[in-house]
């Protein structure tokens, strides 16, 4: 296969959550009721969804498995609690990464009386060994690099008119989640973002102060289904 690039834009995301209870989700791969077989995973991600959760509003406990999920406050202030014993406020600009391992379950809040902006990308771990593990990011004030099981997220904070490469990877994901940034021909807002198989040389430009989110993933060693 080629080189490709594919674009989908924030209107194009799969609507999803419970908007009478204060849960607006917009997913980017087949979730839940929106089946998508075309669209069921991109390396070795295979969820990448923007959560809005009003005061009050949260998910309440629920399992995971076999899952790497991290998870970037944009906005407002989340409250973590897991199986594992971990009870933490997550704010604006910190990272957070369960390991879900075997098992694991969790319920993640609003507990603040401000609206809440997250988010959150589920990733297919290369092997399903070891335990659950938990860890909190805090904010940096800069950009980050942050290092998953076959995967690398990094979080590019860029000045208008400043540039991040992409990197050349066999699978590069970037969402943007502030401001707006140029990837060749295409400008790209919050909400939208870019999928490249097998480019090299790319870089974002940004077109105003902007905050992106970027995966870098190898191809899967084996095929898992979830």
């Amino acid at each position: 296969m080629g080189p490709v690039i594919r674009i989908q834009r924030a209107d194009e995301r799969y609507p999803g959550g419970d908007p009478a209870a204060g849960i607006d989700t917009r997913h980017a791969f087949s979730f839940g009721p929106h089946y998508d077989p075309d669209n069921l995973r991109f390396g070795s991600l295979i969820a990448c969804n923007e959560e809005r959760l009003a005061p009050g509003a949260g998910f309440d406990e629920h399992p995971h498995s076999h899952t790497e999920i991290v998870t970037w406050v944009v906005e407002g202030e989340l409250t973590h609690r897991d199986s594992t014993g971990h009870a933490t406020l997550v704010r604006a600009g910190d990272l957070q990464h369960l390991s879900a391992a075997t098992g694991v379950r969790h319920v993640e809040r609003n507990d603040a009386d401000t609206p809440l902006t997250f988010v959150q990308m589920w990733l297919a771990p290369p092997s399903f060994d070891g335990e659950p593990a938990y860890e909190v990011v805090r904010d940096t004030g800069g950009n980050l690099a942050y290092e998953v099981p076959g995967a690398t997220l990094r979080v590019h904070h860029l000045k208008n008119g400043e540039r991040a490469p992409l990197p050349d990877a066999d699978f590069v994901y970037a969402h943007v989640t502030r401001g707006t940034v140029r990837l060749g021909t295409e400008q790209l807002t919050p909400g939208d973002a870019a999928r490249t198989t097998d480019e090299k040389g790319l870089d974002l430009l940004a077109t105003g102060d902007a905050e992106v989110l970027v995966w870098e993933m190898g191809r899967p060693a084996r095929s898992v289904s979830f």
